[in-house]
């Protein structure tokens, strides 16, 4: 089945100084995308309202949910999100849950596990994956912690309390295949949902994020674990997000020291070159 590309360039769900970058991110890998193959999700410019929930700017996050929702309603091919912050998620992976149960391959320095009341910071995408959880769209035995090494206390609670696995790189195949006998035996059929967030890979590699954490993975390293759960179960959707390209320095006030246009110019080519081939692993 092919892919088809949605672009989401939301910022809302953002805690990083870096938020609005992520606009700039995901317009970026727009622009290296096949123009056939892509839609764009329309994402408001204003910051929109809490509306009582605890989480920031969840109006507008609420709205551009709905708009993908409405898209993915419509698509024949296999989605892959492009964010825009962690909280695009959301979306994809009910649309996912409704295909069957959702063995999730979760590539992220952080598990996204808090809720309003557990956040430091009140951003959806430090929630997203909490959410998923608690709405039934996901069962925390199914969810496979990849690369995740930033946590706060209430999300390592919760990862010990809900048993949820924490994969090492040589194990990612045979737990997806666990999971998928797990659900066969229980007389379900099992979909596979691969979650991306670039600040899985370490800051050598790519630092164009808004929450960088060392000893993270090499890019082969990620698109390897991509391909062994890829053998094992079909690909039904995908995000990649948090792409928050640093500005050059010669956009920084005060900065005398900026780059010249041509090492920003390497810079981005490079971030999105590490970005291609992730993309490539997600939609052969």
């Amino acid at each position: 089945m092919t892919s088809t590309f949605l672009v989401v360039p939301q910022w809302q769900g953002s805690g990083s100084s870096r938020a609005m970058r992520l606009v700039d991110g995901a317009q970026a890998i727009r622009a290296d995308l096949p123009s056939v193959a892509t839609r764009l999700i329309d994402v408001p410019l204003e910051a929109g309202d809490s509306e009582g929930t605890g989480i920031l700017r969840y109006s507008a996050i609420r709205l551009v949910r709905e708009r993908l929702e409405r898209e993915l309603a419509e698509l024949d091919g296999t989605p892959i999100i492009i964010g825009g912050d962690c909280g695009v998620e959301y979306a994809g992976l009910e649309h996912a849950a409704r295909q069957g149960r959702v063995v999730l391959l979760w590539a992220d320095a952080h598990a996204d596990l808090n809720t309003a009341e557990t956040s430091p910071s009140g951003a959806f995408h430090g929630m997203v994956l909490r959410a998923l959880i608690d709405a039934g769209a996901v069962s925390p035995a199914d969810v496979l912690l990849l690369g995740v090494r930033d946590l706060d206390d209430a999300e390592a609670r919760f990862i010990d309390e809900a048993g949820m696995p924490r994969v090492t790189l040589d194990e990612v195949g045979d737990r997806v295949a666990d999971r998928v006998a797990a659900a066969r035996a229980e007389g379900v059929e099992p979909v596979l949902y691969v979650h991306i967030d670039l600040d899985v890979l370490d800051p050598g590699v790519f630092d164009g994020v808004g929450f960088p954490a060392p000893f993270g993975l090499t890019l082969e390293q990620l698109t390897t674990a991509v391909a062994q759960a890829r053998a094992r179960l079909p690909l039904v959707g995908a995000g990649l997000t948090e792409f928050a390209p640093a500005p050059a320095r010669d956009e920084v006030p005060g900065d005398s020291a900026g780059a010249t246009d041509g090492e920003g110019d390497e810079r981005a080519s490079d971030a999105l070159t590490v970005i291609l081939r992730i993309l490539a692993a997600l939609s052969r």
